[in-house]
């Protein structure tokens, strides 16, 4: 039986992102032995959108707020992120990454560009305007935020 084209791209991108998570996983242990996968994706979140709320991390993790809290309270024991109430509504409990947290991020990233670097090497050099179109509208579609200029490479 035939596969259809969205069963056909469905499987394209999860061979694609069974190499991503594992770029992501060694980048990560390169950095931080002991720094979870999911506890890293706080950092990320907290890194690219600034300070936020309880609710609005555990909406962007897709998790409840009692695991987001779970995840900051052992990010916070390792001075990673922070812990703080806005002056204006001292009942609301925001988290930021710490400039520790926001290096380790920005090392983890620079690890996995390098291998991903590696990787984009290997393909046909007139790929990779598509790859970058079709990552570029998956990222897009999926809601990820776009990536902070230090993280591209860029200057600022």
């Amino acid at each position: 039986m035939q596969q259809s084209r969205s069963e056909e791209i469905a499987d394209a991108v999860l061979v694609a992102s069974r190499a991503l998570v594992a770029v992501a996983a060694r980048s990560l242990a390169s950095v931080d032995e002991e720094l979870t996968l999911p506890q890293y994706r706080v950092l990320a979140v907290l890194s690219t959108r600034g300070p936020c709320g309880m609710g609005a991390l555990a909406e962007e993790l897709g998790c409840s707020a009692s695991t987001a809290t779970r995840l900051c309270d052992r990010l916070v024991a390792r001075e990673l992120v922070d812990r703080q109430h806005p002056e204006d509504n001292r009942r609301v409990v925001e988290v930021q990454a710490t400039p520790q947290g926001e290096r380790l991020v920005q090392r983890v990233t620079q690890r996995r560009r390098a291998e991903i670097d590696a990787i984009v090497a290997a393909i046909e050099p007139r790929q990779h305007a598509a790859l970058v179109e079709a990552f570029g509208a998956f990222a897009d579609a999926a809601g990820e935020a776009p990536a902070p200029p230090w993280s591209t490479g860029w200057e600022l």
